[in-house]
């Protein structure tokens, strides 16, 4: 291992889906700034290569367009906060669709072309909703829950071709789906108090774990699942006396 270049990601080419804003953006940004050159693709007109991910003949162009692909993340989610009793089976699509079939997906189709070369590394967004759950976080959580056992289920089948797949599991960030709670100064600092840092996540304290996975750093690490989080899922039911 030259472990000065450990990091270094010099002639990869990385795609992030999703990555025009939020933590795919900074995702973005930190890949770059380690010599990856990184393909932005979302569907929104500022993206390098526009893709719908809810089309699986548009993620099959996609990978043959941008072949060959190095390094793959997947960020693009969605959020319907209800209690299970209030959802509606479109709601719950919306969600499983984006979340849980396009990662299937993409995984799919990319991998197979990495795999056919023999190298690749395939990093998934989850969430700390993969382990811990709260009322109105069904749908999401067992998605992300889903998005886990993909990762782990390719990690074991693409790993004799020389393919790493791993997750990056959040906590709580300050992103445009978390505004609605953060609004709110009691349920920002309720959810902030649950860390161990005592804070929510900035977008890109993200950028360094996306590195890690992508780069020779991480040759041995695949099916695992990176928490980034804060300690939160280090800390059950915390709670701190009064004196």
């Amino acid at each position: 291992m030259d472990y000065p270049t450990m990091f270094d990601l010099t002639g990869k080419r990385a795609v992030v889906v999703g990555g025009a804003g939020g933590i795919g953006s900074e995702v973005v940004a930190g890949l770059r700034a380690h010599g990856a050159e990184v393909v932005i693709a979302d569907i929104v007109d500022s993206a390098d290569y526009i893709l719908n991910v809810l089309d699986e003949e548009a993620i099959s162009q996609a990978a043959h367009d941008l072949d060959p692909v190095d390094v793959l993340v997947l960020t693009a989610a969605t959020n319907v906060r209800k209690r299970m009793l209030d959802y509606t089976s479109e709601e719950f699509s919306k969600v499983i669709d984006l979340n849980l079939r396009s990662s299937f997906d993409l995984i799919r189709l990319f991998g197979a072309r990495m795999a056919k070369r023999g190298s690749g590394s395939i990093i998934a967004f989850t969430s700390i909703r993969a382990v811990t759950v709260e009322p109105g976080q069904g749908a999401y959580a067992a998605t992300k829950a889903g998005v886990m056992q993909l990762v782990r289920t390719a990690a074991a089948e693409l790993g004799p071709d020389g393919v790493r797949v791993n997750a990056i599991a959040p906590g709580v960030v300050e992103t445009p789906l978390t505004e609605q709670i953060r609004a709110n100064p009691e349920w920002g600092q309720a959810y902030a108090s649950k860390s161990a840092l005592g804070r929510w996540a900035r977008p890109e304290e993200f950028a360094g774990a996306a590195v890690y996975l992508a780069s020779e750093a991480a040759s041995f690490v695949t099916g695992s699942q990176l928490f980034v989080d804060g300690g939160w899922t280090a800390i059950d039911g915390r709670y701190t006396p009064p004196d």
